[in-house]
């Protein structure tokens, strides 16, 4: 049995096919649009007994990124494009990391110490890539292919994420941020649309950088020369549905302008801020 933490729930009119590892919705995949979201979901399965955590956790930017599920839904329903949602907890593993990275499995995150993450041997680690991480690349892969072939035409990804306004003790002054890595054909015209907006405080590599080795835009984007775009929207902005569909309605016309740009729907190798481009990803 799964535990599903979440009060939202996939829209059955959309929703193709929904697993353990990930939410899959349809759409017209001949626009050449992929929306991503990471870590949409922070489900458990019941044999992980919450990872020994209490419920108000859940609730926490830790196990997941608050409201990015109901913008991405909105989204994908709204431009009638396609999507591929993570519906586990990124404290299980996070599916936005590199197989190798050392924070793929917290043990510690903001202060809390996850019991269910300590110690953990190595066949732990190799379960939960092959139940939850693999499985969900393997989706979205196949999205991007399905992309590819129905449009003619290299695939445009966006990845939808949020952030805590908050983080150890440092209030983040920006509304939104664009991440990317060194190819730009998004992150710059997306900044500039939302930067358009006098009350948006837009964040360029903030709060995070968006050079990460064998993170999800890194290996189904930018190894294969595809356009793409990582958006931070900070979660006081999500936390009702009033914003989320605030959100929705301000990305949807950005959204239509960036995907009707040819330059984004060619394949370009732009390289990486993080070394030598792995062209095989061996997860």
């Amino acid at each position: 049995m799964i535990v599903q933490h979440d009060r939202f729930s996939p829209s059955a009119l959309m929703t193709q096919q929904v697993s353990e590892a990930f939410e899959r919705i349809d759409g017209d995949w001949s626009r050449g649009l992929l929306l991503l979201a990471d870590h949409a979901g922070r489900a458990v399965p019941g044999d992980y007994a919450d990872l020994g955590l209490t419920a108000r956790e859940f609730d926490r930017h830790i196990a997941y990124d608050i409201g990015v599920a109901n913008v991405t839904r909105g989204l994908a329903a709204a431009l009638e494009v396609p999507a591929v949602l993570c519906p586990f907890s990124r404290l299980l593993v996070d599916p936005n990391r590199g197989h190798d990275d050392p924070t793929l499995i917290r043990q510690l995150y903001d202060g809390t110490i996850v019991p269910g993450n300590y110690p953990l041997s190595q066949e732990e680690r190799e379960r939960r890539l092959e139940r939850f991480y693999r499985p969900y690349h393997r989706a979205v892969a196949q999205a991007v292919e399905q992309v590819s072939q129905a449009s003619g035409k290299a695939p445009f990804l966006f990845s939808v994420h949020s952030f805590t306004p908050v983080m150890q003790g440092q209030e983040r002054p920006w509304h939104v941020g664009i991440l990317w890595d060194k190819d730009d054909r998004v992150a710059r015209p997306l900044m500039e649309m939302l930067a358009a907006d006098p009350v948006l405080c837009v964040g360029d590599n903030e709060p995070y950088a968006g050079a990460l080795r064998g993170d999800t835009l890194y290996q189904h984007a930018t190894v294969k020369g595809y356009a793409h775009a990582l958006i931070e929207i900070r979660q006081d902005l999500l936390a009702t549905e009033a914003g989320c569909m605030e959100w929705i309605g301000r990305l949807v016309p950005i959204l239509e302008q960036l995907n009707s740009m040819s330059d984004l729907h060619r394949v370009q190798h732009f390289g990486s801020k993080t070394g030598p481009l792995d062209h095989e990803e061996n997860v």
